[in-house]
């Protein structure tokens, strides 16, 4: 029995799964161009979908890719690690639309509470303490100090005194009664981002703890550049079936980090991967811009590529990509990640200042 599906998670898939069947996650942009093949009409119905997908799965099986059969401690780091950094994606929009809101009527809480990040604990709660440019003035700064002391902050004294500075200076006015309005909207934001940065706490401590008791854990930390966290995520994208990926290069077509080479006739070009897994894309970009830190082979290999004029992205890229080949060799191997071993092609290039 084979499954064609336009999801890759849930009990439609995982049962299926469990019985033994052949799973195929078609993804609804495939299915789409499928069914143009038959008809032009964008004619749509459930069973006509359905119908799609069964001659999918039965003509071009063999250009699909089955789901893995990933252990029950991947898909728990999977959903862990998902949703802790969908929580942060949000908190980034949150973010963004508080910022927007203080530009139109408050500007000055911006330079007040830089030095702290607004997205910080103790900069929310002045800001709800103090939400518009009125109540910044009278502020104290005893009472800007004890939410800092509260929090542990150093040089409180210091920075309690600037940030009333930064509050007491002149802005353009602003009716009161608008005003006001702003000043409930920036305090929705603020209280929701105060909900986010608890929450986000919370499941980093699931992340770290489902991680940790995955045995494929301690090879993912072995590699430069991978914390906990990092690794959660590279471990919850890739999964853990030892029969998923045929090679190297599989690893790093599902990473999105090998080109894309399109020919044409004499026009050859060599383009980056942009239609990918972004959560694995951003783990990975992360990972490599670490590793430069702690990882000679990584960084003369980096050095290497801006030696051939790539850009900072490019060459950053490229040694994702060689990291990933890396990591691909050591969970084979069932072997930790070794310097020498890893960058043993790449020996010869010249060390940086």
């Amino acid at each position: 029995m084979v499954v064609g599906i336009e999801t890759d998670r849930g009990p439609w898939v995982q049962d299926p799964l469990a019985a033994g069947y052949r799973v195929y996650a078609v993804n609804p942009r495939q299915a789409a161009r499928f069914k143009e093949r038959y008809a032009t009409s964008s004619a749509k119905s459930d069973r006509g979908d359905a119908h799609a997908l069964a001659d999918m799965v039965r003509i071009d099986a063999a250009q699909l890719r089955p789901i893995a059969g990933d252990s029950e401690q991947a898909q728990a780091v999977k959903v862990v690690a998902r949703a802790h950094q969908t929580l942060i994606w949000e908190r980034t929009r949150t973010f963004q639309r508080l910022r927007n809101t203080l530009r139109e009527y408050f500007p000055g809480a911006l330079t007040a509470y830089a030095g702290l990040e607004l997205t910080s604990t103790d900069a929310l709660e002045l800001l709800i303490k103090a939400p518009t440019p009125a109540a910044g003035k009278k502020l104290t700064t005893a009472q800007i100090t004890s939410v800092l002391a509260r929090h542990r902050r150093r040089n409180r004294d210091q920075k309690a005194a600037a940030i009333a500075a930064a509050l007491r200076e002149d802005q353009l006015d602003i009716a009161t009664l608008v005003a006001a309005a702003y000043a409930a909207a920036a305090t929705a934001h603020a209280r929701l981002l105060l909900a986010l940065n608890e929450q986000i706490d919370t499941l980093e401590v699931e992340v770290r703890q489902h991680f940790l008791a995955h045995p494929d854990a301690e090879i993912y930390l072995s590699m430069p550049g991978i914390g906990e966290i990092v690794g959660a995520r590279l471990l919850a994208e890739f999964g853990d079936d030892p029969d998923r990926y045929a090679s190297a290069e599989a690893w790093k077509n599902c990473a999105g980090t090998s080109p894309i080479t399109r020919a044409s006739g004499k026009v050859h070009t060599v383009r980056a991967r942009y239609v990918r897994n972004n959560r694995l894309a951003e783990a990975l970009q992360r990972q490599a811009f670490c590793a430069l830190q702690n990882s000679p082979g990584a960084r003369r290999y980096y050095d290497k590529q801006r030696a051939r004029d790539l850009d900072y992205n490019p060459a950053l890229r490229q040694v994702g990509n060689r990291l990933v080949g890396i990591l691909h060799g050591c969970l084979k191997t069932r072997t930790h990640y070794t310097e020498t071993t890893a960058w043993a092609h790449h020996a010869h290039l010249p060390a940086t200042a």
